[in-house]
């Protein structure tokens, strides 16, 4: 035997076994309920989950999507835009993330780049920041007539047709030209060249009124009106020589090119400017002229007509502007650019010295084929 043997256990026996039942039970009911406790936390919990998955998308969104914000659109239509758009998930969660984001919540009409199913917080980062838009710009560079700077208009715009142009350029008193412009009916010249930014639906009544005011803010600052009184010369007057003088020359020859027609006007010559025969002939991409083209009748032809063409021949900028208010004094009564790749001019007093300055002009013509 391996212990001794009780034969009579005693009178607490059944107690023993009695009160070592009631131990277990007690321990096999904590346990049910710790793990009922465990597995309702983890119901309740994936509830949680799943009601705030339901009121807002999680992770960093899908395809990408351009979203356009109407000008004075509200908060709440922003967002009803932006459910249908499937960006944000809910208005709860739009809202909610309206109100989280506080006083940056601020948003502007214009194009923005979106996710698809993208948390609202995220949607609502994107918008209030303007360095986010996505801007619609076109560039004009000096001295391009009206028809020139529209061909450039529906590469970088194209809501904006040339018809669209041509229509609205038709409708001058829409375009805010000022009092002095008495060719009305044509707004060449007062075209500003800048690089101008469109909204989302952009008209082109509102692309050639935007123009026409900067150009009034230009002139405005160099006091254009009053300095053209002491030229003795019209508002108008001074712009068509701008017009002239961008398209012949650029940068530090501008003042001594307007000195050239003021000098010119003054002894009663023509202007003779190839510019202006090239805009009489509807011609572009063209730095010399033929007989034939000299000849046409119009009132833009300056070698046939004395004195200014009745209009602008181009949109100057504000350093033409300027140099036609500012002509040097000189005696030259020519120039010519001698060589268009640096744009270097020679000026003559007389018809002599302009001839030599003219072959110098030829020669290049004759080693850059198809430039003149």
């Amino acid at each position: 035997m391996s212990g001794p043997f009780i034969e009579n256990p005693g009178p607490n026996w059944q107690k023993i076994i009695y009160h070592g039942k009631s131990a277990f039970a007690v321990l096999l009911s904590i346990a049910v309920l710790v793990g009922m406790g465990v597995f309702a936390y983890q119901k309740v919990n994936g509830a949680y989950v799943s009601w705030k998955a339901e009121d807002d998308y999680l992770g960093a969104g899908g395809a990408e999507v351009i979203i356009s914000i109407p000008k004075g659109a509200s908060v709440s239509q922003i967002g009803y835009q932006l459910i249908d758009e499937d960006v944000v998930k809910s208005k709860k969660a739009w809202d909610k993330a309206v109100r989280n984001a506080g006083d940056k919540a601020k948003f502007e009409a214009g194009r923005f780049k979106l996710k698809k199913q993208m948390p609202a917080a995220e949607a609502v980062k994107v918008l209030a920041d303007p360095a986010n838009m996505i801007r619609v710009r076109v560039t004009f560079p000096e001295g391009l007539t009206m028809s020139e700077q529209w061909d450039r208009v529906p590469k970088a715009v194209p809501q904006i047709k040339v018809k669209d142009l041509q229509a609205a350029s038709k409708q001058p008193a829409k375009l805010g030209l000022p009092a002095w412009a008495t060719n009305p009916n044509k707004p060449e010249g007062f075209l500003f060249p800048e690089t101008y930014e469109v909204d989302d639906t952009p008209t082109a009544q509102e692309l050639l009124a935007q123009q026409v005011k900067q150009f009034t803010t230009v002139t405005t600052e160099l006091n254009f009106e009053d300095r053209a009184k002491t030229l003795k010369l019209t508002p108008m007057q001074v712009l068509i020589i701008a017009s002239i003088a961008e398209k012949e020359v650029k940068g530090k020859d501008l003042p001594a090119v307007t000195g050239v027609f003021m000098n010119r006007i003054k002894k009663g010559m023509p202007l003779q400017s190839d510019a202006t025969v090239i805009y009489a002939n509807g011609m572009k991409g063209r730095l010399t002229t033929t007989d034939k083209e000299r000849q046409i009748n119009s009132p833009y032809n300056t070698y046939k007509v004395k004195g200014l063409p009745p209009g602008p021949i181009s949109n100057p900028g504000e350093a033409a502007l300027n140099a036609a208010l500012n002509p040097t004094k000189h005696d030259y009564l020519y120039f010519v650019v001698v060589d268009p790749s640096t744009g270097k001019t020679e000026f003559n007093k007389d018809l002599a010295g302009h001839e030599k300055s003219v072959k110098k002009f030829q020669a290049w013509c004759q080693a850059h084929k198809g430039q003149c």
